[in-house]
């Protein structure tokens, strides 16, 4: 991991000195705004997370999986994760939701390894075969701190349900060391109630996927027939945590949830089932990204139903579906998306 990180580190600090020399650093959030994780560090309960978390490794149990491994001993489970973490990618991302991504660029650490098999997943050598580097809770601390560093508006924590533990550890150390921006946690949706409750107060942005609503579709697909029960318990913990979106002055999120939802062929994904269900379970004004990039990725080309891209028409009826279950906060860029494919014909 040493040289990619040092190579990053290089990268982040060149961005840091153009912003500088541009007049144009972040100042990150107003000033009367403080990060959650922040105020739970300065009561001395940050640190009891940490323990009890770890202990979820010690027959792990820290993704609905429960695999019952010792993770603390390097033993691995479907997430196939050693025992520290391991990184792909760390870096400004300006492909995320708007409210995300704001000026200066969401900070997302992209992790390795997933305990779901999507069999359509796009980021499928990371997630499925685990590349990356592996690195210390004090490293991962480091590039947290480096994003900031650099002007992120959040620090992006994508693919972490299978590393709670690691994250409140290295949240921890970063906060003692100055890290004053959202923690946003960039999961597939399956997750434990149990991990969950144990971000409570330290998580400030949750941006869950809610990928299948039928348990058979869940099951083909993913591996994971309990999937929907699973993910609609825990996106409906995060709505209690942190409530709806909330943003700055300059229209940067700071605090709430944000659910995707990817249209897939064959109406598979069950888009008008997912959409009343966000309006009837938690409110209409959530955060909804209704999105259009299904691509034929990995093994999709095995199953028939998924085998191909959606059409503009599967990708109009959803959005049609969500404003029909009275849905008013959708992404933007969905809503522009909407309009392109308006123009094309449905």
């Amino acid at each position: 991991m040493v040289s990619s990180r040092r190579a990053f580190l290089r990268k982040a600090a060149g961005t840091a000195a153009a912003l500088a020399a541009s007049g144009l650093a972040a100042a990150g959030p107003e000033r009367s705004w403080t990060p959650a994780y922040l105020q739970l560090e300065e009561e001395g309960r940050l640190a009891e997370r940490v323990e009890q978390a770890f202990e979820l490794f010690e027959s792990c149990r820290v993704c609905p999986r429960e695999c019952g491994v010792n993770r603390l001993q390097g033993e691995r489970g479907i997430c196939r994760s050693p025992e520290q973490v391991v990184v792909y990618s760390a870096h400004p991302h300006f492909g995320e939701e708007l409210p995300l991504v704001g000026r200066f660029g969401s900070g997302t650490i992209f992790f390795s390894n997933c305990s779901l098999r999507c069999v359509f997943c796009q980021n499928w050598p990371i997630a499925h075969e685990g590349r990356g580097h592996e690195i210390s809770d004090e490293q991962l601390a480091e590039l947290m701190l480096e994003v900031q560093r650099i002007g992120c508006h959040n620090v992006n924590l994508v693919t972490p349900t299978h590393l709670v533990p690691h994250i409140l550890n290295a949240t921890r150390i970063a906060a003692q060391g100055g890290l004053r921006i959202p923690l946003v946690y960039n999961t597939g949706g399956y997750d434990s109630l149990e991990a969950i409750r144990l971000l409570d107060g330290v998580v400030d942005i949750y941006l869950p996927d809610l990928k299948f609503m039928d348990p058979h579709e869940a099951e083909t697909y993913m591996g994971a027939a309990d999937y929907p029960e699973i993910a609609k318990r825990a996106i409906a913990e995060m709505h209690r945590q942190v409530g709806e979106l909330e943003t700055d002055r300059q229209g940067v999120a700071v605090r709430g949830l944000m659910i995707r939802h990817l249209v897939m062929p064959n109406r598979v994904a069950g888009t008008r089932e997912f959409v009343r269900w966000v309006a009837d379970e938690l409110s209409t004004s959530t955060y909804v990204n209704i999105m259009a990039q299904y691509r034929v990725e990995h093994r999709a080309f095995e199953y028939p139903d998924i085998s191909r891209a959606i059409t503009n028409q599967e990708f109009l009826e959803a959005m049609d579906w969500a404003e029909e279950a009275g849905l008013t906060n959708l992404d933007e860029r969905s809503l522009m998306q909407r309009d392109v494919f308006r123009r094309r014909g449905g």
